[in-house]
């Protein structure tokens, strides 16, 4: 599927449905997992400092440890979902997951989207799906990162689950690559920074383009209509 930009013709196109009930369930709850998976992670690399009280009722760094677990093999299973979910339907969350770098639609909606983020363009351009900007930074700042933390932090688990764990039998395979826990870790972590970069340029690039630009954003994950502004 192409990108579907709406001609500037001066007229309010009706609402559009651009995001299924499946699309914005597994959007929403991977955000809620992320969430967990920022804060536990950050927390399980920076442990907080000795707590008073009696040892044998303590198990803060044990039950921080649960979160990350319970969150990232969520974030798991939704990811999953969303990549079958998107190629399976063919509708426009397809555009994150395989962005039509090959046409002309494509650069042509890079070079507006550019111009209109850095407020070089009086009036914003209209697409029915993701823009293809928006397509390319979620691919390379989000989904690329987000399977590599998927992989990685399943090999570290089965480190610990051992050698004739089912998370060995599948993910044992990325110590080959990475034969240094370290680089492991590294590399997990580093994922983890690129997804708060994207959070951040995500949550405000959404919230902007929802009051300045010509179509609804942040309404259109909560309905799944996307509505447009002359």
């Amino acid at each position: 599927m192409t990108y579907c930009e709406i001609p500037d013709d001066g007229t309010i196109p009706p609402p559009i449905v651009t995001h299924d009930a499946p699309s914005r369930i597994c959007h929403w709850a991977s955000v809620i997992c992320v969430l967990a998976l920022i804060v536990s992670g950050y927390f399980i690399g920076e442990p907080l400092p000795s707590v008073g009280g009696d040892t044998s009722e303590l198990y803060t760094m044990g039950d921080i440890r649960f979160v990350h677990l319970a969150a990232g093999q969520l974030f798991s299973a939704f990811f999953l979902f969303r990549v079958y979910w998107a190629f399976r339907k063919k509708g426009y969350a397809r555009q994150m997951f395989l962005p039509d770098f090959w046409t002309k639609s494509w650069s042509d909606g890079i070079v507006a989207q550019v111009k209109w983020n850095l407020m070089l363009l009086p009036r914003s351009p209209r697409y029915v799906g993701i823009n293809p900007l928006a397509a390319t930074t979620g691919l390379l700042l989000y989904v690329l990162p987000a399977v590599l933390t998927i992989l990685t932090g399943f090999a570290m688990l089965a480190e610990v689950a051992g050698h004739d764990s089912w998370q060995y039998r599948l993910f044992g395979w990325m110590m080959i690559i990475f034969p240094n826990t370290l680089d492991l870790h590294l590399v997990h972590r580093v994922c983890m920074w690129i997804i708060v970069f994207f959070v951040c340029l995500h949550i405000y690039i959404a919230i902007r383009d929802d009051i300045l630009s010509r179509q609804t954003l942040i309404s259109s994950m909560l309905s799944g209509e996307r509505l447009f502004r002359r």
